[in-house]
């Protein structure tokens, strides 16, 4: 089912994105160095889902653009937890790149919702 969701239904992709990250954690064998990157991935990962949601329900356009805004910088950050997960897990270097690769569409996407958003203000 997950391969006829359209890339454009952000709610469900940024979902997806999440449940994702989450599956791909609880394949990782956790010590004192992979405990507390799995925790801040799964947290950013999460949060990108969580406040698009938010978004969707704002009050107002300055609170749908700043919970825009905290979506794009989850996106970013979850790209450095990915990245460093790299380091620990060379030989999930694969997987995490791809996942790498859909933080970093989002955060493209986030960031040019909130650029449409500023230019429309001015």
């Amino acid at each position: 089912m997950a391969a006829t969701i359209q890339k454009y239904d952000l709610e469900e992709r940024t979902a997806l994105f999440g449940e994702t990250v989450i599956k791909f954690c609880q394949t990782v064998k956790l010590n004192e160095i992979t405990r507390p990157l799995v925790s801040q991935g799964i947290r950013s990962a999460t949060s990108i889902g969580a406040n698009y949601m938010e978004a969707n329900g704002a009050s107002s356009k300055k609170d749908f653009r700043n919970k825009i805004y905290i979506c794009k910088k989850e996106a970013q950050e979850t790209k450095h937890w990915l990245r460093m997960l790299s380091v620990c897990l060379p030989e999930s270097k694969a997987k995490l790149r791809d996942l790498w690769k859909e933080a970093q569409e989002l955060t493209l996407i986030f960031q040019k919702i909130v650029s449409s958003i500023k230019s429309s203000e001015n």
